[in-house]
């Protein structure tokens, strides 16, 4: 009787509550350990997305972003009008793809080369040189290029002129260049960066592995291909998920500091162009539009990538 009515009165989800408090109670310390990545997206992610709005009104400084009239879908119908709009898609889908294409083989291509290396020492010199160009902001990077690759300055002209007699070509400005120096950029700042989840996947492969292919008379180019890289499958297919789901982005750090509006028609992507008509031209809420429609195709590829790698056979995000 006394347990009939000790739970009269009793809210429904009480129980649940107290047995929710009592496990993070428990786990105080780890749920600490998480809380600043939480705060991060709560205040940089979820806070500022009332912003989205603003893609479907005429933004007013007088009467802030809830003030401001409505204008329907009349922001992306002007968008979606512009010729300078669709030049920027179509840059950063070309951008975007080439790096994928070129650049996404290449930290795979290092870890199994640096898989390779049986002297230790040289295999983490040889990481450390490799990760180094990570650290350096585009910024850094971009003067590298310039003092590299200057017509009057650049240490490459130079060379070529003073020890073969050849004239320097103009690189930096050259719409016929622009995308090739984008690439190669790419590759040289974070190819080495990208090896490190690809090492410690190799890291985990069962050494019985190697022992049974050397038994069978395997060369080390044939464990390499039989054993190394079919180990990195789950890490491929979640990189290249990720990488498809940033497609529209194309990395503005890198465009901006390397392009100028000589190579506009080959290199200005969305991210430059809302900064342009957002910030420059303070069009805001045709730059909120730009970023909807952006974050939007990249929902798409995102949820299209990991259902072909499901249909594939391959282990995806969800």
């Amino acid at each position: 009787m006394s347990q009939v009515t000790s739970g009269i009165g009793r809210a429904p989800g009480a129980g649940k509550g107290r047995r929710l408090w009592r496990e993070i109670s428990n786990y105080k310390y780890i749920y600490m350990l998480i809380l600043p990545g939480i705060l991060f997206f709560i205040i940089f992610s979820y806070t500022p997305m009332y912003g989205i709005i603003l893609a479907f009104k005429k933004f007013m400084y007088n009467k802030g972003i809830t003030g401001s009239p409505w204008v329907g879908f009349t922001n992306f119908d002007v968008l979606f009008r512009n010729a300078d709009f669709w030049r920027a898609v179509k840059n950063t889908l070309i951008i975007s793809f080439g790096n994928i294409l070129f650049g996404f083989p290449v930290p795979i291509i290092l870890s199994l080369m640096l898989n390779e290396l049986r002297s230790f020492k040289f295999k983490k010199v040889s990481q450390t040189v490799l990760y180094l160009p990570h650290f350096i902001s585009w910024v850094i990077m971009a003067g590298l290029i310039y003092n590299m690759f200057s017509v009057t300055n650049g240490a490459v002209g130079k060379v070529m002129y003073s020890w073969f007699g050849i004239e320097p070509a103009r690189i930096l400005g050259n719409p016929a260049c622009f995308r090739t120096l984008v690439y190669i950029s790419n590759i040289w700042k974070n190819s080495g960066w990208g090896t490190i989840i690809y090492l410690a996947a190799i890291s985990g492969v069962n050494p019985e592995l190697y022992e049974s292919a050397v038994l069978d008379g395997a060369s080390r180019f044939k464990q390499m291909i039989y054993i190394t890289l079919p180990s990195l499958a789950f890490a491929i297919s979640i990189n290249l998920i990720l990488d498809m789901g940033g497609v529209m982005n194309a990395g503005f750090d890198q465009i901006f500091n390397l392009y100028d509006p000589g190579v506009y028609k080959v290199g200005d992507i969305i991210d430059t162009y809302v900064y342009r008509i957002g910030i420059q031209n303070a069009q805001y809420e045709m730059s909120t539009a730009v970023g909807l429609f952006k974050s939007v195709i990249n929902c798409i590829l995102l949820v299209t990538a990991n259902k072909i790698t499901n249909m594939l056979g391959q282990e995806g995000l969800f």
